[in-house]
């Protein structure tokens, strides 16, 4: 049973509101605007409506595909000498995806 069912506008106008709104975080007016210079009319209370309904069970529904996300993470931390300087280097370590170098100035 598809939680599209019955609406005035295609699911793909409400699937690109919706993710433009979770992953940029612009609001409702400016998505608004944006759908609007795209030639769709829509009005900020119908994408907040929208993200009320179809965000928790679109959030659902793909957090399958995201893997498994740790909360702990531990960083390694040295002194390292580059070109004749020595240089705060920390590694900062999540359990997944993350896992950068980091350098910061001196001690």
């Amino acid at each position: 049973m598809s939680i599209f069912k019955r609406l005035r506008f295609p699911v793909e106008i409400i699937l690109v509101c919706v993710r433009w709104y979770c992953k940029y975080g612009i609001t409702y007016r400016d998505l608004s605007e944006m759908m609007q210079e795209r030639g769709v009319e829509v009005d900020a209370s119908t994408i907040f409506r929208w993200m009320q309904r179809y965000a928790p069970e679109l959030e659902k529904r793909i957090r399958w595909y995201q893997g498994y996300r740790s909360s702990s993470w531990r960083v390694d931390e040295t002194y390292v000498k580059v070109g004749g300087e020595w240089k705060y280097l920390f590694r900062r370590r999540q359990a997944w995806p993350v896992d950068r170098l980091h350098a910061a100035g001196p001690p």
